[in-house]
């Protein structure tokens, strides 16, 4: 089974980005891990990670702030 990103602007909707499979969910994490920073820059709003066709889950790509 392969993991994909979409990735979408504000209001859910597709926008280009990388065309990335990975053998896991965890490759797939440290992928994004290492690339939301990148793909926010280029307009990438929030990504939904799934499994073939199933979402698994949706998150911001935003950083988080503590204060």
């Amino acid at each position: 089974m392969a993991w994909t990103w979409r990735y979408e602007d504000a209001q859910g909707g597709a926008v280009d980005g990388p065309n990335e499979a990975f053998a896991s969910q965890s490759d797939a994490e440290s992928w994004i891990g290492q690339s939301w920073r990148d793909l926010s820059a280029s307009g990438v709003l929030k990504v939904a990670l799934y499994e073939e066709n199933r979402l698994e889950y949706r998150m911001p790509l935003t950083p988080v702030t503590t204060e």
